[in-house]
């Protein structure tokens, strides 16, 4: 069992003992800490909520509900329901706050409480941090019978989704519906099976297949969108001779991508080709985290931008695309932030932005990505005894490489001509995570080798 407190919100696999998993009382403290947060903002009393399609979803769902009307909050709930639809839905409702239960890409025992402001964004550190030190304080006084909030129920807003990403001025409907194409569809049993067919049948796609499809929250896979775990849609698509497939996460805000040929397109490049497209009609500049490929920075100077990296992390993505005035940008785990509908990932806009641009490239999926240069990110972790140094080693580390280009924003990346390595620690795990890029597998795996022998070797002469 597993309860993990972080500035970006509470999760953890259910049941179990308070304070070691998301037990209902674990749910009620953090929501009831959350809800005093956005007392001290306001007099706003209007908090949304929705949730993915897990098990433990509607158990969650009433304990959030009741502990925020509790407080004296008005509570919409859109059920079940998109991280981005959530994010949405509290600007456009001018409300307070939202939360939204969902676990993203964790497997079915997970779930988790993701906070938003009043703009629909993830809370900054500080205040996350706030609500964090509320929790353990414990010092809350509720409503009386008099004041208690009210709950409404409205589950129009995957549609008023829809309809906001038909209305973008670069998705083109008429282009992808005039194309024909043939789509196998994989939601993983949550959310997405809602969704993504609907915005496909919005945007002229008839022949869809969707595998996986009933909302059960017994994922038929690990939900997360790796290689590994899309075997089944690789297959399908090559069965049913289909144009591409996509793939999202149990919350939507993640997007990848099969190819024609049943081979994968590239979690990495699904940002990549969407700013291709967008960078072609608008000029700008774009922003990725300093794990995620080079091949963003490729396409981006060649439309004339620039190019900037943030710490990892969708807030602090946002917060850098706010600074640059970035057209788009995201991260490198299919993560597509598009500004003009909200500041947070959004597999919708990804998908029909994605579908316009292979309807005019006039180019089958596996020959768009083609298109794109090719780089290899080798993903490794150093695990970390307890009393290591890490400040230490990277000072050290960051002195043996000094000649080279480094960034220190977040954790440590040291870039090598057109290669580089990303060395930064887990918020929820004692390990050093390092990622290495190069156009060749074998020279990505020699980085990171050569700098995890180099880790290794300082951790012993501290030892």
């Amino acid at each position: 069992m597993a309860l993990i407190k972080s500035i970006s919100g509470i999760r953890g696999t259910i049941g179990g003992k308070p304070g070691n998993s998301l037990t209902p009382i674990d749910i009620v403290k953090f929501t009831t800490a959350y809800g005093a947060w956005i007392a001290q903002q306001g007099e706003n009393k209007k908090i949304i909520i929705g949730r993915d399609g897990r098990i433990s979803g509607e158990m969650v769902r009433n304990l959030v509900a009741s502990t925020l009307q509790s407080m004296g909050f008005n509570v919409t709930d859109l059920g079940l329901s998109t991280t981005p639809t959530v994010e949405m839905a509290v600007k456009m409702e001018h409300a307070a706050g939202g939360i939204i239960l969902t676990a993203s890409h964790n497997p079915k025992e997970w779930n988790a409480l993701k906070l938003l402001n009043h703009e629909g964004e993830f809370l900054n550190a500080a205040e996350g941090q706030w609500i964090l030190d509320f929790a353990e304080k414990n010092d809350v006084s509720y409503a009386d019978v008099n004041k208690l909030g009210a709950l409404f129920d409205n589950d129009t807003y995957i549609e008023k989704h829809i309809d906001i990403i038909l209305e973008h001025p670069l998705v083109d409907t008429e282009a992808i519906r005039q194309k024909n194409f043939k789509i196998v569809v994989d939601p993983v049993n949550s959310t997405g099976a809602i969704a993504v067919p609907a915005l496909l049948k919005a945007l002229g796609v008839t022949e869809v297949t969707v595998i996986n499809e009933e909302v059960t929250g017994r994922f038929a896979h690990n939900p997360e969108p790796l290689p590994e775990n899309l075997t089944e849609l690789c297959h399908t698509v090559e069965k049913k001779k289909a144009t591409m497939g996509i793939a999202v996460d149990p919350d939507v805000d993640r997007l990848c991508f099969v190819c024609d040929d049943g081979s994968l397109f590239g979690e990495e490049y699904t940002l990549v080709a969407i700013a291709d497209y967008v960078l072609g009609h608008k000029k700008g500049n774009t922003v990725s985290n300093l794990s995620s490929t080079r091949a963003l920075r490729d396409v981006t100077e060649k439309h004339g931008g620039q190019y900037y990296p943030s710490a990892v992390g969708e807030v602090n993505v946002v917060k850098k695309m706010k600074e640059v005035k970035a057209v788009i940008g995201g991260e490198g785990n299919g993560g597509v932030i598009v500004p003009e509908l909200h500041y947070g990932r959004d597999a919708l806009i990804g998908i029909a932005l994605f579908l316009t641009h292979l309807a005019k490239s006039g180019k089958t999926v596996r020959a768009l990505r083609n298109t794109y240069p090719d780089y290899i990110i080798s993903k490794n972790k150093i695990e970390l005894d307890g009393d290591v140094d890490v400040k230490k080693i990277f000072a050290q580390i960051k002195d043996k490489y000094k000649k080279q280009p480094i960034n220190t924003e977040d954790g440590l990346r040291i870039d090598f001509d057109n290669d580089w390595v990303h060395l930064r620690t887990s918020n929820t795990e004692p390990i050093i995570r390092i990622y290495a890029e190069s156009s060749s597998e074998t020279t990505a795996n020699n980085i990171a080798k050569r700098i995890m022998a180099d880790i290794k070797e300082m951790m012993q002469a501290v030892s």
